[in-house]
């Protein structure tokens, strides 16, 4: 029995006879090889001078070899027009040896016969050669088809399709068993030959020369196949639509084969990868619109073909990347290739592809969703490699600084951190980058970096707080507090670049940051309230008018406050110097107000020199420091006026000032007046119905902002006498 592929082959009865019952495929490879014997031993015989022996071919596959170039020469001169010499069928490749000088020399004349020739596009009319009345073998066409002898194998097959087709007709409904082997065979000739032309379009772009030649034969193939697909006997399934697939193939080989290393082997894998990918497209366009475009007709349209195949094979490609890249620079690579560099003149718009590619989309084919997937990954993984750089940063601070104790340095008259430079330089060249891809990634990047940075001042923050509290009240602890405050300062006003591109991340993250500032500059405020309280709460006291102690540790404690502020970037240390000298200003008056001491024996003279002198001291520090309340200056002085009158009386002459400058000043006169020695009496109503007078004139003319008495409380209340009229206290005397 037969084996092998081709043992469902039919043979009709008159063209298998004498052949020996054994498989086509070894029949037909024992005929070749007898011949090859032959014509050794013809060779032997000859130089010996003996008579040649008979061939053992069989007759009916007598001279079949020999006159396969020579039938298929005359076959293709018929099926193409216009088209250069092919020198992979040409008949000077059956030359005997012993001419192959004059072989090179036919050889040189047609290269350079070809080198002048300009390539012309193959016509797209033919006409069919004459189909044999009697077709050849199965084994004899699918032989051809191995050999690649296409135009004759592809004539015998019409002429055995013809056969089956009258057969056909002549026996109707009623298909005898050899009509079904016939069909049979000629479906698995198809099939053998349309996987050939597809091998051969496949690898038309890898071996041109050897392939080019044989793409005539193909594209009138594929022409004639797909006008008789309604015919009987045809393979199912159109042709032109095989030659996209093959040629989609062969691409995807091409594609394939460009060098690709592991992560492992080189951290730049991906670049380098996609430099070979995009050379590799261009070098295989320019070889189809130089080369293979002039095999085809124009119905074909191969260069068009060729880039829309690319298209999609590498679309599909870069899919099978973007699952590999996991890394920020490998995915900004893949995006950047995929958005401006496949598009532009290093691949698809290259100069050498022009004028032919104005026709025909230069775009990757890509599913929906995947530019979108690979953008939200990349922004996913700048989270990721921020968040981790913040950490490290917050790490190096504790190495740096918080571990041994080290003063943070001083640039410029403030107190300096590199934290808002590293961070900036950090995110500022990814926008930037991102910009050169598309608008869109920018603005999804620079989104992603705000959203990052937004949880970073709580981050540094607990850790400060976990590791530096133990050093308050030192003034490492405040340098500290003001080097954060500077930090966060700066970083909100680079990241507030961002604002047109992203103005709520922007806003979100200024949030935060002007949170962490509020809290530490509470921080250092709650310091300085805690230290100065004890001075504060002695002022006004028998020990205060004889002692400087107290004040003189406050002064020095605002001396310290102000080196803090001329540390800070401006507006925070104002901002802290301005709500501090309110608050000094609150607890040293408000001493006035506790009735804690009463001058006596003209004691009210010293105490208001001395309380003149004090104020103007720490005015002074505070005016250092552009507090803004510029109009708490007066208050000491208007206040120490009314204490130094040594006649009672001249006082009401004095209550102007007080009344112009704070107009909240009510109760709070009779306590003044008790601390100067003025407790009761005849003058002492005087001075209140004066003061209630002028704060009748003056109305709602007041600067009702300045309100430094409003929550001040007083000890005293005697206003009772402050509206009875001047007449009636007179009778009083």
């Amino acid at each position: 029995m037969d084996s092998g592929p081709w043992k469902l082959f039919s043979l009709p009865a008159g063209r298998r006879a004498g052949l020996p019952l054994t498989s086509p495929l070894r029949s037909i490879a024992g005929l070749f090889s007898r011949r090859e014997e032959e014509e050794e031993d013809s060779e032997d015989a000859a130089q010996n001078g003996k008579a040649l022996p008979r061939s053992r071919t069989d007759p009916n596959l007598a001279g079949f070899g020999d006159s396969l170039m020579t039938r298929g020469a005359s076959i293709r001169r018929s099926l193409k027009f216009g088209l250069k010499k092919d020198k992979s069928l040409r008949p000077e490749a059956l030359v005997s040896k012993g001419n192959k000088v004059e072989e090179e020399q036919e050889e040189q004349q047609r290269e350079q016969q070809e080198a002048e020739e300009a390539y012309e596009e193959m016509q797209e009319s033919y006409t069919l050669p004459e189909i044999p009345h009697t077709p050849l073998s199965v084994m004899q066409i699918n032989k051809l088809i191995e050999m690649e002898v296409l135009e004759e194998a592809h004539l015998n097959l019409l002429a055995l399709r013809r056969e089956f087709q009258q057969e056909r007709e002549r026996c109707g409904e009623d298909s005898p068993m050899e009509l079904a082997k016939k069909e049979k065979d000629l479906h698995l000739l198809y099939g053998e030959l349309r996987s050939k032309v597809n091998a051969i379009v496949r690898d038309s772009n890898s071996l041109p020369s050897r392939n080019k030649g044989l793409l005539v034969p193909v594209a009138r193939i594929i022409q004639e196949e797909d006008r008789r697909a309604e015919e009987p006997g045809g393979l199912a399934g159109s042709w032109m639509e095989a030659w996209r697939e093959a040629v989609d193939e062969g691409v995807r080989a091409k594609v394939a084969g460009v060098h690709l290393e592991r992560a492992e082997q080189n951290a730049s894998w991906l670049a380098v990868h996609l430099g070979l990918l995009g050379k590799a497209v261009t070098e295989d366009l320019q070889q189809v619109k130089a080369e293979l475009r002039c095999s085809y007709p124009p119905s074909f349209g191969v260069f068009g073909a060729y880039v829309s195949s690319y298209g999609r094979v590498v679309g599909q490609h870069a899919g099978k990347l973007e699952q590999r890249a996991t890394e920020l620079k490998d995915l900004h690579a893949l995006l950047d290739w995929i958005i401006n560099r496949y598009q532009s003149e290093r691949i698809m718009g290259s100069p050498s592809l022009q004028p032919d590619m104005r026709d025909h989309s230069a775009q990757l084919l890509l599913e929906d969703d995947f530019l979108p997937r690979l953008r939200d990954k990349f922004c996913c993984r700048v989270k990721e490699d921020l968040r981790a750089s913040m950490g490290r940063i917050i790490t190096m601070e504790y190495e740096d600084f918080w571990r041994d104790g080290k003063p943070p340095e001083k640039e410029d008259g403030l107190l300096s951190h590199t934290m808002p430079m590293d961070i900036w330089t950090k995110v500022e060249p990814l926008v930037l980058n991102c910009r050169l891809i598309d608008a869109q990634l920018q603005q999804k990047v620079t989104s992603s970096c705000l959203q990052e940075l937004k949880d970073f001042p709580k981050r540094l923050e607990a850790e400060f707080r976990r590791h530096c509290d133990a050093l308050g009240p030192k003034p490492l602890w405040a340098e500290y507090h003001v080097t954060y405050i500077n930090c966060f300062t700066a970083l909100q006003q680079h990241m507030g670049r961002y604002r047109d591109a992203c103005p709520l991340e922007v806003d979100a993250f200024g949030a935060e940051a002007t949170a962490l500032t509020a809290r530490l500059l509470q921080a250092l405020e709650e310091q300085f309230k805690e230290e100065v309280e004890p001075y504060l709460r002695r002022m006004m006291t028998r020990k205060w008018l004889t002692n400087d102690d107290d004040f003189t540790r406050l002064h020095r404690r605002a001396e310290l406050l102000a080196q803090h502020c001329a540390l800070m970037r401006p507006p925070r240390g104002q901002e802290l110097a301005s709500r501090l000298h309110l608050l000094v200003v609150k607890r040293y008056v408000g001493q006035l107000m506790k009735n804690n001491y009463s001058c006596k024996n003209r004691k009210h003279e010293k105490a208001a020199s001395k309380m003149r002198s004090q104020w103007g001291s720490i005015s002074g520090v505070f005016h250092r420091m552009r507090s803004t309340h510029e109009w708490l200056y007066d208050a000491g002085d208007d206040l120490s006026d009314v204490i130094a009158q040594r006649n009672a009386a001249d006082i009401k002459q004095h209550l102007q000032p007080l009344v112009e400058h704070y107009p909240d000043f009510r109760k709070h006169l009779a306590a003044v007046l008790h601390f100067r020695g003025l407790r009761r009496g005849r003058e002492h109503q005087l001075i209140l119905q004066r003061h209630g007078e002028l704060q009748k004139e003056a109305g709602a003319g007041g600067e009702r902002s300045r309100a430094l008495f409003a929550d001040m409380p007083a000890a005293v209340h005697t206003d009772c006498l402050s509206s009875v009229p001047s007449s009636c206290l007179a009778l009083l005397g």
